[in-house]
């Protein structure tokens, strides 16, 4: 049975990865896009993508951080990846969150939860090249496995 839809978009891209992607509906979108291996500007589908999981993520952390009365403090950091593999290119993502307000074992659960209730979460946590990790400190760029 469909579930019904409590919002609906549709985002249009006719350039390929050097142009504009945009919302049809749901929405005002419109982004210049251009390859992440050139300095044209614009963005590109892995900033997307690492946009996408954090804000979504840190959007849930926020609802289960009020509902447990907590001030929102959560901060959640994507590294995203792209490298060749034997058919093209994939990528890796390396989601880093911290909840400096509560000890680790609370926060622990909390993301737990999180990871089980933030839709773009549940897209893509099953997936091999997807790490979600609750850390102390944020590792610096080009530190990530």
């Amino acid at each position: 049975m469909k579930q019904k839809s409590l919002y609906h978009t549709e985002i249009e891209n006719k350039a390929g990865i050097s142009g504009h992607v945009r919302s049809l509906t749901g929405g005002e979108f419109n982004q210049l896009t251009s390859n992440p291996l050139s300095s044209v500007p614009g963005t590109n589908p892995e900033q997307l993508l690492g946009a996408a999981l954090a804000t979504c993520l840190n959007a849930t952390l926020e609802a289960e951080e009020k509902r447990r009365n907590l001030s929102h403090q959560a901060v959640v950091r994507v590294a995203v990846d792209m490298g060749r593999d034997y058919q093209g290119f994939q990528f890796w993502l390396h989601a880093q969150v911290k909840l400096p307000q509560v000890e680790h074992q609370e926060a622990q659960e909390i993301l737990g939860i999180c990871e089980q209730r933030c839709p773009v979460a549940k897209l893509l946590i099953k997936n091999q090249n997807v790490k979600i990790e609750l850390v102390d400190e944020f590792i610096p760029k080009g530190e990530f496995e």
